[in-house]
């Protein structure tokens, strides 16, 4: 599972600060940063606490820059990036990184080794540093300073008179509140003294905002540095937490959080692939209230009704988390509206938001998929009349003209200047995939979810029930393949409003084969398959548009407006490839099953780049497919790993209750 990097790449700045790493809570907050030690975004932080579980991230601690000195030299670990320079460059020090279930940095700066380790104690916000004096030829001076943000991780911190200079130090135990209404800071660095010198650290500079065309300066506050006196085999184990550290031990919390993750990994011990998955799984887990939801994506997503239900079978279901996958159907279907799954929760804990179309056809997906892993009858009878109220809305209508047309049983929905589906982008009153009317996707759902609730109702014993749900699925399909399938050229319109029928090729398309209830004939199935394969496939999932389309972009980035116009016309999705196995091997079957394979391992390279160990959100639509997006995607993630474990394209074995 360990993933290392040498001085040949650690040394080289660009490349450094290209490769990320991440530490999750499980309530929503996280610390991370690159490689390098510089920040390239604002939601960079050593301590970005949840101050309401999962959402309210707010970035308490920026930085701790790190420095050794040894008699009259001083070595300074961190690096930070300024107009035209990087100062100071302490990646130079840097002589390996590894990830293993721990971000590990080893130095050497003059006679010093030094390893350090970082982790994010699960259930609170806490963030643990070890370092470990790995050889020394005498005792040294270790200097620690924190740099303050304590804002919204959406924004910037600048220079102010109103941050809080005061602070109290005791026995190694500082505390400060740096504004009114921030939570307190409480750092612990046992056998420290602390040295005053408050101040602003002014104009660090974020490469990855200046590209998104965002505020990409800041300003940082310190009160001053830690002070401790080390030497070879010491080790420093440091808290930094918004709770009471006292009478906590550093190194106790990180052997207690390391056996927490050496069982979220112990089921694919067989596999290193799927091991580095399934930790990454475990980052997206969290919690909200007594249940649990999952982030959709690091670092700025909160929790998404259709990334959380498309990510459930893969999070969860492949790796034996089953009560983690109740707990979270338990959590959306406790805020079904009006037959509709909430599409998702603002980051400061407001009313959920309900614009979304294929959210609620997801949560059946996710339920079938769960009583196919679990058998659990007795859930699926408790939540069934959910489902079938959510059914009935379809059909009566609800909102934003969502209803089921009568006159050939599709579904319907779509306002002007709403956005419904995945492809959701939105620039002030600018929709850039519209999709109003029948989209494709949401039909193959639909059609889904009727055979859903006939299948159910029939494990129930509910023949009757069962068998209306069977008549109404029939209905669908036929008008599914009358109106849906280009005959000219062969594939699926990707919507259709009245006599409007959009042949734009976008992987939409491929739900109807890869769901678990196909629509199509094999003849029309290995049709559809080609066309994707041949206009939308790439090495890191499908393009979102073909590269014929005027509105093709091939790159994605520039300024909000610029990243959203691409965002779904070409842009690369990774959890996309996941449909695209299984549509592979569904049209193909055991034939398809080493082209499969041959994807997947490929794709697994991308664990070594962006955001090590994790799966980005989205790619560039042109090789080489630059990342871009949340350096760590949910969905991404549950998609690889459910297709490998699924259809055993990567040997491990899955235990139950992990």
């Amino acid at each position: 599972m360990k993933t290392q990097f040498d001085q040949s790449t650690l040394n080289n700045f660009e490349t450094a600060r290209s490769l990320e790493w991440l530490e999750t809570n499980g309530i929503g907050g996280y610390a991370s940063g690159t490689v390098a030690g510089a920040h390239t975004r604002r939601y960079h932080g050593l301590l970005v606490a949840a101050m309401h579980p999962p959402v309210g991230r707010t970035v308490v601690v920026s930085k701790l820059d790190e420095t050794i000195v040894i008699g009259e030299e001083r070595f300074e670990l961190s690096s930070n990036q300024y107009s035209g320079a990087v100062h100071p460059e302490g990646f130079k020090h840097l002589t390996k990184f590894e990830r293993d279930l721990f971000p590990e940095f080893y130095y050497k700066a003059g006679s010093v080794e030094l390893k350090k380790t970082i982790a994010a104690i699960h259930g609170e916000n806490t963030i643990v540093i070890v370092y470990e004096v790995l050889n020394a030829e005498q005792k040294f001076t270790f200097e620690l300073l924190p740099l303050y943000a304590c804002r919204d991780f959406h924004s910037t911190s600048h220079a102010n008179d109103s941050i809080n200079q005061s602070y109290l130090f005791q026995d190694g135990l500082f505390r400060t509140v740096n504004y009114q209404g921030c939570p307190e800071v409480v750092i612990s660095v046992p056998g420290s003294e602390f040295r005053e010198s408050k101040g602003w650290y002014y104009n660090f500079e974020y490469a990855i905002e200046q590209y998104r065309g965002l505020d990409f300066k800041e300003d940082l506050y310190t009160h001053g540095k830690f002070v401790v006196e080390l030497k070879k085999g010491s080790k420093l184990g440091i808290i930094i937490s918004t709770d009471d550290t006292a009478g906590k031990d550093a190194l106790q919390l990180l052997e207690k959080e390391r056996k927490r993750r050496e069982v979220v990994v112990k089921a694919f011990s067989g596999s290193d692939e799927l091991k580095q998955l399934a930790f990454a799984a475990d980052q997206f887990i969290v919690k909200r209230g007594e249940l649990k939801t999952v982030i959709a994506g690091y670092h700025w997503f909160s929790d998404w009704g259709r990334d959380t239900m498309i990510s459930l079978p893969g999070l969860c279901l492949t790796t034996g988390r089953f009560e983690d996958a109740k707990n979270i159907l338990k959590a959306f279907a406790n805020s079904v509206s009006e037959g509709m799954l909430p599409n998702r929760f603002p980051d400061q804990g407001e009313a959920p938001e309900y614009n979304t179309f294929d959210a609620t056809l997801w949560f059946f997906h996710a339920i079938y998929k769960y009583h196919q892993y679990t058998k659990d009858s007795d859930f699926v009878k408790s939540i069934l009349p959910i489902l079938q109220d959510i059914i009935d809305w379809h059909y009566k209508g609800t909102r934003y003209n969502i209803h089921v047309d009568p006159s050939d049983e599709l579904l319907y929905g779509g306002q002007d200047g709403v956005q419904l589906t995945w492809m959701d982008a939105k620039v002030g009153d600018w929709v850039v995939t519209p999709r109003k009317g029948k989209p494709v996707e949401i039909n193959a759902l639909w059609y889904n979810a009727l055979c859903i609730m006939e299948f159910l109702l029939s494990d129930q014993g509910s023949k009757t029930e069962a068998d209306k749900y069977k008549m109404k699925a029939r209905v669908v399909a036929n008008s599914f393949n009358t109106k849906f399938w280009n005959e000219e050229s062969g594939y699926l319109y990707d919507c259709i409003d009245g006599d409007l029928k959009d042949a734009s090729i976008r992987p939409n398309q491929i739900y109807a084969i890869s769901l678990p209830f196909s629509l199509l004939t094999k003849e029309k199935a290995e049709k559809v398959f080609k066309v994707v394969k041949d206009n939308l496939f790439t090495p890191k999932g499908l393009r979102s548009l073909n590269s014929s389309h005027p509105d093709y972009k091939p790159v994605y980035g520039g300024d909000p407006w610029h990243r959203d116009g691409a965002y779904h016309q070409g842009t690369v999705w990774s959890f996309q490839l996941g449909a695209y196995v299984d549509a592979l091997l569904e049209t193909k079957g055991a034939k398809g099953k080493s082209e499969a394979t041959s994807i997947l391992k490929e794709f697994l390279n991308h664990l070594d780049e962006a955001c090590v160990g994790s799966v980005s959100e989205i790619f560039d639509a042109e090789a080489p497919h630059t990342s871009r997006g949340c350096m760590a995607q949910a969905w991404g993630v549950a998609e690889v790993l459910r297709v490998a474990v699924e259809h055993k394209l990567l040997v491990a074995p899955v235990k139950k209750g992990t």
